[in-house]
């Protein structure tokens, strides 16, 4: 199973972006992180690499299922960064999507539900988002 990490530099933000995306997430991990640590906005490597170990699953297992990686949502520059050293430190298998993250989001959640979704499929169709029109 492919898990999902949302970060943004809102807390809030990622959570609620966490929460839509699970509408379509069937039983996918989807892991928000957010804020700098103090209540403030920004972003912080260790807690997104916590958020990252945590979509994977202890021990590399998600919901009793090998994990098979994460696909790393971003909002903004600072938080690619910081994503970026986070999933050089993780142990887990994780990329990051060049997409928005809340289409981004909800586009992998359904992609994650495909008992054949592996993290390079997941991230295909959260990167898909870019082109998804409104109007």
């Amino acid at each position: 199973m492919v898990g999902i990490v949302v970060v943004s530099h809102s807390e809030r933000a990622a959570e609620g972006i966490a929460e839509i995306a699970a509408e379509m997430a069937g039983d996918t991990r989807i892991e928000p992180v957010g804020g700098d640590g103090n209540g403030g906005i920004g972003t912080v490597p260790d807690a997104i690499e916590d958020a990252i170990d945590a979509a994977a699953g202890a021990g590399g297992e998600a919901g009793g299922e090998e994990s098979d990686g994460v696909v790393v949502l971003v909002d903004l520059g600072s938080a690619v960064m910081n994503a970026d050293v986070a999933v050089e430190l993780s142990d887990a298998e994780a990329v990051i999507a060049d997409a928005p993250v809340l289409e981004g989001a909800v586009n992998a959640a359904v992609a994650a539900t495909d008992p054949s979704a592996t993290i390079a499929s997941v991230r295909e169709q959260a990167e898909a988002a870019r082109d998804v029109e409104k109007l």
